[in-house]
């Protein structure tokens, strides 16, 4: 058997920290990566779901070039499962929705192409649903992107090994990085795990990566004031100017309690904001 998440045929890495293992023709937790006859492939490699030239504010991305747009990607898959998913249509989906398929040198030109319209375009997003499991895609386009002075953008949940997210980082200008809750737990509740996540920011941090970091706030489940006092005392110890985003809650996927309210958004921002710059109310 093979991991699932492995990054390279020839190693026993995993991508993540599912580390699924599969027979031949089984695919993993992610939905898109494949044991191809003893190979782990990536079956979403080009195959985009999504594209729009977005705002980089709307990643979100606050101080990472304000004003400009980015060409944002997505394709289909998650190695998490939040069951309040904000984007389940393709983060839930599997090989069977709809893709165009989209090669590395075309979406570079792509990118390329809108940086000379009007507005310009500051590089490309991988955002939309997780991009890391479609890490050797990203691997793939990232030169190309550089090559042509475009900026490589990943907006995540931060569930990816050490050893790939070593890899990566060279090749990544920003990112924005779900910190989905405090609590070990609530982490397991979704399939993930949150030191794992708090590497991945760490590392980001330490590598020069431009890092905003967001949590979506979800009634009942992860607005403790006590938590998020925990959350923001940690970020500072990395950087007080890392930028927060505290995000508004809506029904989505398999969850139907009420949005988040305005006052407990507000609250929370004030509790960051004691030890942070840098913190945003997203949603409201």
């Amino acid at each position: 058997m093979e991991l699932c998440a492995a990054f390279d045929a020839s190693s026993g890495s995993a991508l993540c920290s599912s580390a699924c293992r599969l027979r031949a023709g089984e695919t993993g937790f992610c939905r898109a990566r494949t044991n191809v006859g003893g190979v782990i492939r990536p079956t979403n490699y080009g195959r985009l779901t999504a594209l729009a030239l977005d705002p980089i504010e709307k990643k979100p991305l606050h101080h990472f070039h304000p004003g400009h747009a980015i060409l944002s990607v997505g394709s289909y898959g998650c190695n998490l499962a939040c069951p309040f998913c904000q984007n389940a249509d393709i983060a839930a989906a599997d090989a069977a929705i709809p893709t165009e398929n989209e090669p590395p040198a075309r979406l570079a030109a792509l990118a390329q192409e809108l940086n000379a319209a009007p507005h310009g375009n500051l590089g490309v997003a991988f955002t939309y649903n997780e991009p890391l499991i479609s890490y050797e895609y990203i691997m793939d386009c990232a030169p190309l992107l550089h090559a042509a002075g475009l900026a490589v953008v990943l907006v995540t949940n931060g569930t990816i090994c050490a050893e790939p997210l070593a890899r990566l980082l060279p090749h990544v200008d920003a990112m924005n990085i779900d910190l989905k809750g405090w609590r070990e737990d609530f982490y397991r509740r979704l399939g993930g795990d949150l030191l794992t996540v708090r590497e991945t920011i760490t590392h980001a941090v330490r590598a020069g990566v431009h890092v905003e970091v967001t949590t979506l706030i979800i009634p009942g489940m992860n607005d403790s004031p006590a938590d998020m006092d925990a959350e923001a005392r940690w970020l500072a110890a990395l950087s007080p100017d890392l930028p927060l985003h505290i995000s508004r809650y809506f029904p989505r996927h398999r969850m139907q309690t009420p949005p988040t309210p305005i006052a407990t958004i507000d609250a929370l921002t004030a509790v960051a904001a004691r030890h942070l710059r840098h913190v945003h109310r997203g949603n409201c």
